[in-house]
């Protein structure tokens, strides 16, 4: 029987994966081509519109993660498209995603049956972008369901994230360098290759210890923020849910 903590531990790869593989998807790249946008201003313009027509450092507040000049630039280099647009775009392209990966698994529906009262349920506090996408309405099918679900929770654990990596007096940067990224696919300077993909300038300086040791601390406290969410869940909806979210191992 998983408890809430071991549900948002082992939960969290497979609903990073799924509700952000969009991002970077043919689906995406096919949008940016379409309305002459670059990437990264499709990304902050789609993802972060959910904001509003804001001013671009309300987006880097919610971003963190990213270099606030660079966050600048996408987002009033993304202006050509309006902000509903682009969360509608961006919607639809999370839906078709879904559709294509997920659209062979069954358990779809019953996964976004669990899903549905953790996000409704779920304190919005210190999670803007979260808050942001649950106003979004839900497709029917289960498949584009299921994603945008799994999209919006992605947002929240980003938010919890944030939030603790604050608490602990890191930078934005530290905690990327300091990261374990041990079973990821970026290799053994993971923590260099996602700085120079967040198109942080170099060079970079080699995490402390002490800093490695902070950033470690943050995943803890992460999952202990997100078990909350997850407390909606009774121990058999749980073990159904991680059992549903492994369809990500076979792809």
């Amino acid at each position: 029987m998983a408890d809430p903590r071991t549900t948002a531990r082992l939960a969290k790869g497979p609903i990073g994966r799924f509700g952000g593989g969009f991002m970077v998807s043919r689906e995406a790249k096919a949008l940016c081509e379409r309305h002459g946008l670059g990437p990264r201003e499709l990304y902050f313009r789609g993802r972060c519109g959910v904001l509003g027509e804001c001013d671009a450092d309300v987006v880097v507040s919610a971003a963190v993660f990213f270099p606030p000049a660079h966050v600048e630039e996408s987002w009033n280099g993304g202006r050509k498209l309006p902000v509903e647009q682009a969360v509608e775009l961006y919607a639809g392209a999370c839906h078709e995603w879904g559709r294509r990966r997920l659209g062979g698994h069954e358990g779809c529906a019953r996964l976004a049956e669990l899903l549905e009262p953790v996000v409704r349920r779920a304190s919005s506090v210190g999670a803007p972008l979260f808050a942001g996408w649950r106003a979004v309405p839900l497709p029917d099918d289960p498949p584009a369901r299921a994603t945008q679900l799994m999209h919006v929770l992605r947002e929240l654990r980003g938010g919890l994230h944030a939030n603790a990596v604050v608490a602990a007096g890191l930078r934005p940067l530290e905690a990327i360098l300091a990261a374990d990224h041990s079973g990821t696919p970026f290799g053994d300077a993971a923590g260099e290759t996602i700085a120079r993909f967040f198109q942080w300038p170099q060079p970079y300086e080699r995490p402390s210890p002490e800093v490695i040791a902070r950033r470690a601390a943050v995943e803890e406290t992460t999952d202990d923020l997100s078990a909350e969410v997850f407390s909606v869940l009774n121990d058999h909806e749980s073990d159904e849910l991680i059992e549903l979210l492994r369809f990500g191992q076979a792809h």
